[in-house]
């Protein structure tokens, strides 16, 4: 019986011998050896547990990449507001839609003919929502007047803004709060283009008497100078400074790409919903009012988000622009003051969300096996952002160090 009962431990022992030597991922937890991830949902499980969510609710849903598989659910179907998560979603469908080299541009035009150097005809500034057109770009404007021969305009200046609705509001948005104006033409992200467009023509000398108007530019204007800047630089700011302008002027060219002018919120919905739909979900489940996350009409989930997160990470031609935009933890951006001195530091990329009540989480990481993870974490009902903030904080750093 004791010569049974020794081979018996001595199998044992070689089969844990042959587990470790396999490369299994496995962790020792008090007298129980649990295989990964069990270890790390049994963590989550504990973390949910916190006082916190007798009064709030979260939805989570963290999927493996490299395993392709689920890894923890939470509420993962359950609607919340995604706050600024919504930006992700929106950075995804642009991408997928309009492509890495998508380029935003702000035109010149004019019509008329130029004699002895005055334009005898009118000027159009036609916008494309391009909140990076700045100082530089307008200075451009006017040197292209100036190599044109003109030094006096004998006719109107027209803003063009037919790229989109008329509306200066999303939808859904607090009347009181700071939002940034709608509209398709801007400089240093302020509606005041031609305003400032008129002080730099006087102030380069040109001529300028007439009236500053509002029409669509004509079929057959010249175009004399197009200012563009790229989806990266847009997508930069956007994400790591979570600027709502910039993710609604992403949101409003998704839009005009439905086809003809006046994009509306209504046609950049149906080019999100049209992704959504193509990943399985039904659209009307859910809604996308604006392209920022600052509407209250805002509904989407965490699986929802995960999806979106796996079809980006799935398209080089997506993921590669995607992921550089996202904040560093610990680093930069949004995350730049969260999970420093962590194993989620510098691990972690992802956006935050945040207004009143709601606080998200939604990205990317590594695990300590060295599979790749997505998330979504979403918080809702909370006294305050710092609690939500808090819990991801330790959802993710349990994600990056529990092996």
């Amino acid at each position: 019986m004791r010569h049974i009962t020794f081979f018996l431990l001595l199998f044992a022992v070689v089969v844990s011998r042959a587990q470790e030597v396999s490369g299994d991922s496995i962790v020792e937890n008090r007298d129980t050896v649990v295989p990964w991830p069990r270890c790390l949902t049994d963590h989550i499980d504990t973390l949910l547990q916190a006082p916190m969510f007798d009064s709030s609710v979260v939805g989570i849903e963290i999927y493996d990449l490299t395993a392709d598989s689920v890894i923890y659910a939470y509420n993962n179907h359950q609607r919340l507001r995604p706050a600024s998560t919504m930006k992700m979603m929106v950075a995804v469908a642009a991408l997928d839609r309009l492509g890495g080299d998508y380029r935003l541009k702000t035109r010149l035009y004019h019509t008329g003919e130029v004699r002895d150097s005055t334009l005898y005809g009118d000027i159009y500034c036609r916008g494309g929502m391009d909140p990076l057109f700045d100082n530089d770009d307008m200075n451009a404007f006017v040197r292209s007047l100036r190599d044109e021969g003109i030094d006096t305009i004998l006719g109107n200046i027209y803003a063009d803004l037919s790229m989109k609705d008329t509306l200066l509001l999303g939808e859904g948005w607090c009347w009181d709060d700071d939002n940034p104006r709608l509209t398709p033409l801007l400089i240093g992200g302020k509606d005041r283009f031609v305003s400032r467009f008129v002080e730099r023509l006087q102030l380069s000398g040109i001529v300028f008497v007439g009236e500053t108007l509002r029409t669509e530019t004509p079929r057959d204007a010249r175009e004399i100078c197009c200012r563009t800047h790229t989806i990266d630089q847009l997508l930069y700011r956007m994400m790591k400074k979570s600027d709502n302008l910039f993710a609604e002027s992403l949101f409003y060219n998704l839009a005009s790409r439905q086809g003809g002018r006046w994009a509306s919120a209504r046609a950049g919905r149906r080019a999100v919903n049209r992704l959504i739909t193509l990943l399985g979900f039904d659209a009307d489940d859910y809604y996308v009012a604006d392209g920022s996350g600052l509407s209250l009409y805002n509904y989407l989930s965490p699986r929802l988000e995960v999806a979106f997160l796996r079809y980006a990470y799935n398209n080089r031609g997506i993921y590669t622009h995607l992921l550089p935009s996202m904040p560093i933890a610990g680093d930069d951006g949004t995350l730049a003051k969260r999970m420093r001195g962590t194993a989620a530091q510098y691990n972690v990329k992802a956006k935050t969300g945040t207004v009143t009540g709601i606080s998200a989480l939604a990205g990317y990481c590594t695990a300590p096996n060295g599979h790749r993870l997505c998330f979504s974490i979403m918080n809702s009902g909370i006294p305050c952002a710092t609690i939500g903030r808090n819990f991801q904080d330790r959802l993710c750093i349990a994600m990056c160090e529990i092996e």
